[in-house]
Formats: structure tokens, sequence, C-alpha cells
């Protein structure tokens, strides 16, 4: 067995810590709380929710049967500590139940304004991204952190 010097020692602790930064500068930059979507989208958001997930998860997003809740307790501590890409890319993937996959990203966001809203979520002036790389920089907690 062949033993390290100093020097391959010094690039396996220097790699090992710019890994460890590089997951640090991953992590969601902002939070649902900072007002990432416009009052206007959650409007339109409405909308396209009535038309296509009320059926399932309910007026009020209490959700029914089989479909989960989108408000309340349970639904924020199933999302919490997750990217708001995670949320969107679940209903875009997976909703409508009777037709997966077939809602446009522009769609998709707004139904995820709505339900930040509903979810007493503040709007701000920036509609929310409709990309992974946007979306990927905006984590979802279910307390609002301090100063916000």
């Amino acid at each position: 067995m062949q033993k390290l010097g100093i020097g391959a020692m010094t690039i396996c602790a220097v790699a090992s810590l710019a890994m460890s930064f590089s997951a640090v500068a991953q992590a969601p930059a902002r939070n649902a709380w900072d007002g990432v979507f416009t009052a206007d989208q959650a409007t339109q958001g409405k909308a396209a929710y009535d038309n296509k997930c009320s059926i399932c998860h309910g007026a009020e997003l209490l959700g029914q049967e089989m479909a989960p809740p989108l408000s309340g307790g349970l639904f924020l501590g199933n999302w919490s500590g997750q990217s708001l890409n995670d949320l969107f890319a679940r209903i875009k993937t997976t909703m409508p139940a009777s037709d997966p996959g077939s809602m446009s990203s522009a769609e998709t966001a707004m139904i995820t304004a709505y339900i930040l809203s509903f979810n007493q979520f503040p709007a701000g002036t920036t509609p929310l991204p409709t990309d992974e790389a946007g979306l990927s920089t905006i984590n979802l907690t279910a307390e609002k952190p301090a100063g916000k």
C-alpha cells in the first residue's frame, strides 16, 4: 500500500472542502416567504386550479379521498425544506390525474402561485419562474423566517 505524502493529503482536504462549499452554494438562495410570485399569477392560477385540480383536491385545497391536501399543516409539513422546483415538478409531471403531464410550464407556475397564495405566502413583483434553474433557488418552509 502506498503512503500519501503531505501534498496529496492537502489536495484531498482542499477538494473535500471545495465540495462542501459547492453543496452550500447550491442551496436555495430565496424562500417562498420572499414574495416569489405575483398576485396576478395567483389569480390566473385560481382559474386554472378550479378547472384542472379542484375536482380532486377540493375548492378549499383540503384534498379528497386519494388526493392529498394542498393547504394547511399537512401540506406544508410534506413540502417544507424542499425547493419549489420539487413541488412544481410533481404538479407538472403527475397532474391532473386524468391527464398527467398535460399542463404547460406557465399553467403549472400559475397553479403553484395560487397554492402558495392560498397558504398565505406573500405575493411579490416578479412572477414565479417556470424553469428548473429558477425554481430550484427558492426554498419552501412552513414557518416564516425571522425578519420576513
